[in-house]
């Protein structure tokens, strides 16, 4: 894989894992912003944030296996 491409990719694996992040602190340090939403939508907003983040380590991880196997 080019440089270029796999730069590219971090740098959207990363910013995921940051926004993901973000999110649940949000979600656990000002729950009052939840407002006129329901309990559920909380819920689901936190199960969310917890699927991005896993998603952006994988594909984070991956892309580093990815940069090992090519340096052999």
């Amino acid at each position: 894989m080019k440089i270029e491409l796999w730069n590219m990719l971090m740098d959207s694996a990363k910013a995921d894992k940051s926004k993901a992040e973000l999110t649940l602190n949000l979600l656990s340090d000002h729950p009052a912003g939840i407002g006129d939403h329901s309990t559920q939508d909380f819920y689901n907003n936190a199960e969310e944030a917890l699927k991005n983040l896993v998603d952006a380590v994988e594909r984070i991880d991956m892309l580093h296996d990815i940069k090992l196997k090519q340096r052999k």
